[in-house]
């Protein structure tokens, strides 16, 4: 038996072990977090099957209709004006120019705008989703460049881009905190995330950093980012008659948008419907902005349905993405390597009215046992756009300081990088500790060490060269926490033909709609062809939203919940004469369209008899998981092994990935199909980020400089190497299905494995972010 093979046996049969001990203790009832579920005894092999994306020919076909498709009968279109300087008041606003162009509907200003209330901010409410709560179209005042101050409605998006272009707008500038160096200078704020702080303390770090036998202590910055989707922002909105607000929208959270968008209208979420059944990339920028609100009151002052599609440049001008860090990262260890002190503290920027830092120590919490800890980020802020989540915020740039630290302290003891990182494996949550819910990390680096050919890395740097290239081997650890978000309501109406599936959750092209349907399929022993399964609308039962890496789980356990009181349902209407009559759910199980007994397979009555013996065409089932209260008795987080192979010129500084593979330990992978795309999805985004993502920004006018796809570097495909993606697939005991999140544990830790291979090619430690030809030279 391989080195891959005997660490992945080891780590299956611990897992299975866990799961038999689970069982063991509560076989009767389940209980999301504690125990397996036993409705799941009886597997039907839909659940782990590469099943291609059953959205995928209607994409390939031109049949999926995004939001900006969305025709309405006398519909007209928006574009918006935008303010260029960050902070003070409008001077003057001429719209005359504007409002004379044959065409133009209205010009829409704060001085004929509908009354709207502020966004209720994400997280001050169940369902609120503002990014902050600054007035939209209220007054003149101006709180950021790109700030909206107009929006021109017209009979085509021609006439509204060129009648926006022909609106005159001056600024009373008033004094504004724009660069980084001066906002530090006026103090700093201590940074939460989540309503929680960014610090944590065990012991005297500091002084055990000091009389550390090897120690390093260096800093790393990262660049602001913004969000670059395929598909643009947009929306298209009507007010109907009976007063409902109908918004067709390109968003990750329908129920949080009709929400929120209600609160900003005066109506209540039953007045608002929000649909959204493709999304063309999302991330964690397709929440709500100031544009949603703006096309729904120029829709209202226009009586009439409008449509706003964002430019490149309106994106960078009004969505947030990734706020700048400045980290500091100190690592002592004994002469064996065992960490004895660990800091990870720094900077990070955000505008007065965000609520949200970039969260870079949440991965350091749990990744490695240290005898004493400080981690802390504090903020600065900066007349800017309102930060929001951005793939994997915190642990994208986190990883990337910590892990080229744990280079660096690798070098300086003489230790290989992976041996150190074993050696520093804890047993527990360093932080919380709570016991892990399943880590399998170990297991993920023995099996890609094998596979990527570590053995014939030199440790020492510029040790390897073809031709007029360095070349060098680098290897990192990515985590990303594992979610599930509460209020996952979901229905599952069953026919003699098949079932359908409602939640209000969301496709934005990873594959969601695939593996659900997958997890209903198995659960009810139905074909995936038999089943249909709804999502994308407010009206669905369910708050799901789709980010954090959590949507699968939450749709799971969801799909479970529905499916136990399904199961009683049909119990109930097979009567006395069934053969399964007078069993409870959990002595059941699903197989051939149909319900059989979990011990004898034979005393089995199919759907179908169940409906007509009822005389019913249908019958349906709505319930919420409960709580999950797994997140408060395990530490939960997916874990990765990245391994990069770069090439460095040696004439230009040029570099270039020639290999990359990641490990991943997530627990149960329900699809490998839909699975591999979302972990070399995640990859190539951490290659932008170690390589050439960086938002410019005019530290003397709070603007964003390189506001289009020709100006702000995104990698393509001449760009990306051969990703090779392997996993653990051994399933977590506390969790819906057994699986973790996997959209976006990918960008963590590759920005490090990049640096570590450049580094090892060429004995150059870069700590800045992007690693530019300048600073190889």
């Amino acid at each position: 038996m391989s080195i891959l093979d005997n660490a992945k046996s080891r780590a299956q049969g611990l897992a299975m072990a866990a799961l038999t001990k689970a069982v063991a203790l509560a076989p009767d009832k389940w209980i999301p977090g504690s125990t397996p579920d036993p409705l799941i005894r009886k597997q039907n092999g839909h659940v782990g099957k590469p099943l291609s994306r059953l959205d995928g020919p209607l994409k390939v076909a031109g049949q999926a209709r995004f939001s900006a498709e969305v025709a309405l009968p006398n519909m007209a279109y928006a574009a918006i004006v935008h303010a260029d300087t960050p902070k003070g008041r409008i001077a003057s606003l001429d719209t005359a120019a504007a409002e004379a162009v044959p065409g133009v509907v209205l010009v829409m200003t704060h001085r004929n705008a509908p009354r709207m209330n502020p966004m209720p901010v994400f997280m001050s409410a169940a369902k609120a989703a503002g990014p902050d709560a600054l007035p939209i179209l209220q007054d003149d005042r101006i709180h950021w460049s790109g700030q909206p101050v107009a929006v021109v409605v017209a009979e085509t998006q021609e006439i509204a881009d060129e009648a926006a272009g022909l609106i005159a707008a001056t600024f009373k500038e008033e004094p504004a905190v724009t660069a980084f160096a001066a906002a530090r200078a006026k103090g700093t704020q201590q940074g939460s995330f989540m309503a929680q702080p960014l610090r944590n303390e065990i012991g005297d770090a500091e002084k055990t950093l000091a009389a550390a036998h090897f120690r390093i202590d260096a800093r790393y910055t990262t660049p602001r980012h913004n969000h670059n989707a395929i598909e643009l922002h947009a929306l298209t909105c009507e007010w109907q008659d009976d007063g409902v607000l109908r918004i067709h929208d390109t968003t990750q959270m329908v129920a949080q948008e009709a929400w929120t968008i209600g609160r900003v209208f005066g109506l209540s979420e039953d007045k608002v419907v929000v649909t959204s059944p493709f999304v063309g990339g999302g991330f964690g920028g397709k929440g709500l902005w100031q544009h949603q609100a703006c096309a729904a009151a120029a829709a209202k002052l226009a009586k009439r349905p409008v449509r706003l599609m964002l430019s490149r440049e309106s994106v960078y001008r009004i969505v947030g993405g990734r706020a700048p860090t400045d980290q500091r990262v100190a690592l002592g260890a004994t002469a064996e390597g065992k960490l004895t002190a660990l800091i990870h503290t720094g900077l990070t920027a955000k505008s007065p009215a965000s609520p949200m830092p970039e969260p870079f120590i949440l991965p350091t919490r749990s990744a490695y046992a240290a005898e004493t800890m400080l981690l802390d980020v504090k903020t600065v802020e900066i007349e800017s756009l309102s930060n929001t989540f951005m793939r994997a915020p915190g642990e994208a740039v986190g990883t990337f300081a910590l892990e080229c630290a744990i280079d660096e302290l690798a070098e300086v003891a003489g230790i290989d990088p992976i041996e150190l990182r074993l050696r520093n494996e804890p047993e527990k949550d360093p932080v919380s500790g709570l016991p892990f819910s399943g880590r399998h990390l170990d297991a993920a680096y023995r099996m890609a060490a094998e596979k990527f050919g570590w053995d014939r890395r030199s440790p020492t740097p510029r040790a390897q060269r073809e031709g007029e290239w360095w070349v060098g081997m680098g290897c990192a650890t990515g985590t990303y926490p594992y979610y599930r978000m509460p209020g996952g309501a979901a229905r599952i109406t069953l026919t003699a033909e098949g079932a359908k599936i409602d939640i209000a959750a969301h496709e934005m092209g990873m594959g969601t709609a695939t593996a659900a349907t997958q997890v209903a399929a198995d659960r009810l022993g139905l074909s995936p062809e038999a089943i249909a399964f709804n999502y994308g609308d407010s009206t669905l039962p369910g708050t799901v939203m789709a980010g954090g890496s959590q949507q699968t789980a939450s749709i799971g356990a969801s799909i479970v919940a529905a499916h136990r009181a399904l199961v009683a349902e049909l119990v109930k209407l097979a009567g006395n004469d069934s053969p399964i009559a007078g069993a409870k759910p959990d002595e059941l199980s699903c197989r051939d369209a149909g319900l059989c007994r979990a011990d004898d397979e034979a005393a089995y009555e199919s759907y179908a008899s169940i409906l007509a013996r009822a005389n019913r065409p249908s019958v349906s089932a709505e319930a919420s998981p409960p709580l999950p209260l797994e997140m408060m008795h395990w530490s939960m987080h997916s874990h990765a092994a990245m391994f990069a192979e770069v090439r460095v010129n040696a004439v230009t500084g040029e570099v270039r990935v020639s290999r990359f593979l990641g490990s991943f330990d997530c627990g149960r992978i329900l699809n490998p199909k839909t699975a591999a795309s979302q972990f070399r999805g995640g990859i190539i985004m951490g290659l932008g980020l170690a390589l050439m993502e960086e938002t410019q920004f005019d530290e003397r006018k709070g603007r964003v400089m390189n506001a289009s796809l020709a100006e702000y570097h995104l990698p393509v495909h001449l760009d990306v190497p051969d990703i090779e993606v392997i996993w653990t697939d051994i399933p977590d005991p506390h969790t819906p299905m057994g699986a973790r999140g996997i959209g976006e544990i990918g960008i963590t830790g590759t920005g490090a494995a990049v640096a570590n291979a450049i580094y090892n090619a060429i004995g150059k430690r870069v700590r800045d972010l992007p690693i530019t030809l300048d600073k190889l030279l």
